[in-house]
């Protein structure tokens, strides 16, 4: 027995990200002259950019009577979500309804609204099944969409199927993530993994009408005359496919090659000691604005999933006055599709090689433990599971307590902060000091005057115990890290 759960779907679940006027100010909306200046959160000048173009709903201008004139209307697609509820309980199935409603947003959809079906698993032919997949055809007819989004990603054959019964274009969510990520992709590293990972999706389902499938002949062939025009040639999909298959080798090689590039950055940072400190979390869960404002970095924020996709990496500076890098990843969600995982494999291993991670959590969120969860399996996927984890549960000004109780008493590593109000900023930060690898060589030097470099690289990277100064230059006791120990051993004291 089948059962259909209808959900509607209007605007996301607003979060608690802050919202910022046209000149920089925080706006808490409440009418007073509190709104007080957003220096944590920078310039943001992809915001500008980002909102210059957009597409209205609600405005018309066609013509009733268009003989000669080609047009293209433009205007936000209408959707309707489709999903299978085959394990797990119906709010853990409701949550990916609404995140699924929540992507199509962001895609620059106008969700109306969302149909679920519970079954064993997912029919194999039309996905939901031959009479349900009529039952969402009506649905389709009555609320005038144009196209379907199923909450999973289809086999080729499946939505083919699916398309024959309910008469629109239907895709998956997989199809869905990759054009949010084709949009918001900015760097050239960016726009060439997610054009890799677009390929890689777009070639098993690949398909070809009518003269699509003719035959491509050289010489006279089209005279049945000359040499080379006998056989059967190669097909119009052959060829898209060498084509693509041809583009998908030219990426891989390029990312490869900024991959070099970048290994050479990070490389550089190690060698002069400098400790990393990486921002990962599921998407929207606030990285961003946890990184602008431990260092002003100015990055988007925006409270939609996938806002920023580039990576970032800033400069940061523990209590004790030492340095390290910021480095904030591209975000996470439930069925990443694994395109996108290899394709971002170079990014990830950000994480991977990092000294402490900053597992990011939207505590407001109604399944934090289940976000959590899929982080994790992405990471395990990058091999980045080695990494020492703090859990920052964010959003603790509007999250349940009880639910960031429950985080902090589970997770051996967390804390809870709120990016918006400033809330546990500096337990953050003297939390990074202690988790970063500390110096551990205890040295006893006088350095010269004329050696100021390596006084200056003392207080940088080293603990300082004792200093001071006497007629043959800075006598220090330190502790230190082994490069900066073999540098100092021709000054010990």
């Amino acid at each position: 027995m089948t059962e259909r759960h209808h959900i509607l779907s209007g605007q996301a679940d607003a979060l608690s990200d802050p919202d910022f006027d046209a000149d920089g100010f925080l706006v808490d909306g409440d009418g007073d002259d509190s709104d007080r200046p957003a220096l944590y959160d920078g310039d943001q000048l992809e915001r500008e950019e980002r909102a210059a173009l957009r597409r209205v709903a609600g405005l018309s201008t066609e013509l009733e009577d268009v003989t000669e004139v080609e047009y293209r209307q433009l205007r936000l697609e209408r959707v309707v979500l489709a999903s299978v509820w085959s394990e797990g309980t119906l709010t853990d199935a409701e949550n990916s309804m609404r995140e699924l409603a929540a992507l199509a947003e962001t895609a620059g959809a106008e969700v109306l609204e969302g149909v679920m079906q519970r079954r064993q698993k997912p029919d194999t032919a039309t996905y939901l099944g031959k009479g349900k997949a009529e039952e969402l055809r009506d649905v389709v007819v009555a609320e005038g969409a144009d196209t379907v989004i199923c909450d999973t990603e289809l086999a080729p054959s499946q939505r083919r199927a699916l398309e024959d019964v309910v008469k629109v274009k239907v895709i998956d969510r997989t199809a869905l993530i990759l054009d949010i990520f084709a949009q918001h992709a900015k760097s050239r590293e960016g726009k060439a993994q997610v054009e890799l990972a677009q390929l890689q999706y777009l070639l098993p389902r690949l398909r070809g009408w009518g003269e699509s499938m003719s035959r491509q002949a050289g010489g006279q062939a089209a005279g049945g005359q000359g040499m080379g025009s006998r056989g059967p040639g190669e097909t119009k999909i052959e060829l898209d496919r060498r084509r693509i298959n041809t583009r998908v080798a030219k990426l891989k090689r390029d990312i490869a090659g900024m991959k070099t590039h970048r290994d050479t950055k990070r490389g550089s940072r190690h060698a002069n000691g400098i400790p990393s400190v990486a921002i990962a979390g599921y998407t929207n869960a606030g990285k961003s604005s946890i990184l602008n404002r431990l260092t002003g970095a100015g990055v988007l924020v925006q409270n939609q999933l996938f806002a920023t996709l580039d990576p970032t990496v800033r400069r940061g500076e523990t209590p004790d006055g030492r340095e390290f890098t910021f480095t904030d990843t591209v975000g996470f969600v439930r069925q990443l599709p694994h395109q996108l995982v290899e394709a971002f494999r170079s990014t990830l291993e950000e994480v991977a090689e990092s000294d402490l991670l900053l597992h990011v959590v939207d505590g407001s969120h109604p399944d934090p433990e289940g976000q959590i969860s899929a982080v994790r399996a992405v990471l395990a996927d990058v091999e980045a599971t080695d990494v020492k984890e703090v859990i920052v549960v964010n959003k603790a000004d509007i999250a349940d307590p009880e639910v960031v109780d429950r985080i902090l008493r589970n997770e051996k590593h967390a804390i809870a902060v709120s990016a918006r109000t400033g809330q546990g900023f500096d337990a953050l930060r003297e939390l990074i000091g202690d988790e970063l690898p500390q110096p551990d060589i205890d040295v006893d030097v006088l350095v010269p005057y004329d050696r100021g470099d390596l006084v200056s690289r003392l207080h940088e990277e080293g603990e300082i115990l004792a200093s001071e100064h006497v007629g043959e230059g800075t006598r220090v006791t330190a502790r230190v890290n082994a490069d900066l120990a073999a540098e100092l051993s021709d000054f010990r004291a």
